[in-house]
Formats: structure tokens, C-alpha cells, sequence
């Protein structure tokens, strides 16, 4: 893969109903590179993984130009293709949202993430009117087709993680998103095979699901036709796990039993030497 333009196309054929692509989503330059050197087709970020990384808590509480320098420092550390989970858009408007677009594309990402929750004071868990997010999502299809770039816009809907709504909400939403540009939808908290079997059926597109602990394993979502699957930020979580029982080991007990399974120093080192 050459340029941006062949990494956004042959990321865009990894999404195959029943063959998905599995994304361990990264944070950070050398989780990017530990996923890529696990075998990983592409890499996604974790917005939440991301702004803790930046010391701030998840839901918009950074600014365009961090998110977009660290999806920078992602996307030039690997060699595969970068999807960057935006939020929702780092921005209040649609022009806002094309500009976000334009920073990633400059940034090398060959995807997004966008999603329709509400973040700031009075929100509520609420979701954006289903229009207005529509507008967000055209926007950002037209900034990348301007940009020559065929970016994947995946269309995050929260029907199910904020309880807003079930099946028939999300088929309403992910068919006015689909109009607007979108390539395909995202639906975190559905899980349940039989609801996953009804979103895959009534999407016109493919279907991005959140797994984790408790989740259908990877073979079983194929089976149901899902065409992309991802973590969030469930690694970082675990990552940030181990520094605290690590941390709280050494502080309390003064042992170190925690560190055993660490990688080797001269393995990362390693790994991050090598040119791009």
C-alpha cells in the first residue's frame, strides 16, 4: 500500500459480513505497534484509551488538535491501516465535524468513528436529533471525497449503550446515517445474539459490534454475519489494571510478582526501532 488512497480501499475490503475484521483497539504509538506486530489487518483507536493517555477523561473533554496529534503519532507508527474514533466530532456544527475529517485524513487516518451521543452540561445521555447527525455524518463524507481520500465512516449509534432505544430505533437511525454517506454502523452494548442477528439483517451495510468480557466469542459473531468487531477501550482498561495491581504490589507488599509476564525490555525496544 502506497499512499493513503490504496490504505483507505483495502481497509475498506477488510469489512466482510462473516469474515469480519477484528480490531484490538490502541491509544498510544506503541500499543499501535504491539497490535500491528500481533498480526492486526488495521488498527483502531480507543477515544477513551486516547485522552487518558492525554491525562483527561473520556466524552470530548480534549481538544481537536490533541485527538488529532495523537492519532498523528498512531498513524505514523505503523504500517497498516489507522481508523480514528472521533467522538462526536470535536466540534458543534457540521462545518466543524469536516474540518475534524480533514485534520485525520492529514493525520493519516483512513477511517472514523462518529458517534450521535450528546456531551456537556444538560445532555443526559441523550442522543443527537437523528437529522442534525445526519448533516454531521454527510459532512464528513464530503470532506473526505474532497480530500480524494475514500475514508470509512463508521457511524456510531448509542441506542443501546445510553438505553435510549432497542432494535427499531437503531434500523431508523443506521438507515438515515446510511443515506448520509455512511459506510457502515456502529451499535456498542448489543451483544445478544439474537438482537445481533436482527441488526445484521435490518443494516443496509456492515455491522460494527463492541465485544468483551461476556461477549459472544469472535467465530460466533461472524456466524451471525457481523462485519467488523472491535474492544474499545477494553485493552487500555486492562493495561491500566495491571500498572495498578503492579504499583499497589510493590507499594504494599514490596514484591514483584506482578511484573513476571512483562514483556522483555529489548522486545520493545526492539519492536520500536524499526523504521517505518
Amino acid at each position: 500500500m502506497t499512499n493513503q488512497s490504496d490504505r483507505a480501499s483495502a481497509f475498506r475490503d477488510l469489512h466482510l459480513p462473516g469474515t469480519p475484521l477484528v480490531l484490538p483497539n490502541a491509544w498510544d504509538a506503541v500499543s499501535a505497534r504491539l497490535v500491528e506486530d500481533a498480526g492486526a489487518a488495521a488498527v483502531a483507536t480507543t477515544s477513551a484509551g486516547l485522552v487518558w493517555a492525554l491525562g483527561a477523561p473520556d466524552g470530548e473533554r480534549v481538544d481537536r488538535e490533541a485527538a488529532v496529534a495523537a492519532v498523528a503519532r498512531i498513524a505514523g507508527a505503523v504500517t497498516v491501516p489507522v481508523t480514528a474514533d472521533i467522538e462526536s466530532g470535536y466540534a458543534e456544527d457540521a462545518e466543524g465535524v469536516a474540518g475534524t475529517v480533514r485534520a485525520v485524513i492529514a493525520a493519516g487516518a483512513v477511517g472514523v468513528n462518529i458517534e450521535d451521543a450528546l456531551y456537556g452540561a444538560g445532555s443526559g445521555g441523550r442522543l443527537r436529533d437523528v437529522a442534525e447527525q445526519a448533516e454531521r455524518i454527510a459532512a464528513a463524507r464530503e470532506a473526505a471525497d474532497a480530500a480524494g481520500v475514500p475514508l470509512f465512516v463508521n457511524a456510531r449509534t448509542d441506542t443501546f449503550l445510553s438505553g435510549a432505544g432497542g432494535v427499531d430505533l437503531t434500523l431508523e437511525r443506521a438507515a438515515a446515517f446510511r443515506a448520509a454517506g455512511a459506510d457502515g454502523i456502529f451499535v456498542p452494548g448489543a451483544v445478544d445474539p439474537g438482537t445481533v442477528k436482527e441488526l445484521v439483517n435490518g443494516v443496509d451495510g456492515p455491522l460494527n459490534v463492541m465485544a468483551g468480557p461476556g461477549a459472544p466469542p469472535v467465530a460466533e459473531l461472524a456466524a451471525l454475519g457481523v462485519a467488523r468487531i472491535s474492544v474499545g477501550s477494553g485493552i487500555a482498561q486492562a493495561a491500566h489494571a495491571l500498572v495498578h495491581r503492579a504499583a499497589r504490589e510493590l507499594l504494599d507488599r514490596g514484591t514483584y510478582g506482578s511484573l513476571t509476564d512483562a514483556l522483555a525490555y529489548g522486545e520493545v525496544n526492539a519492536l520500536l526501532g524499526q523504521p517505518r
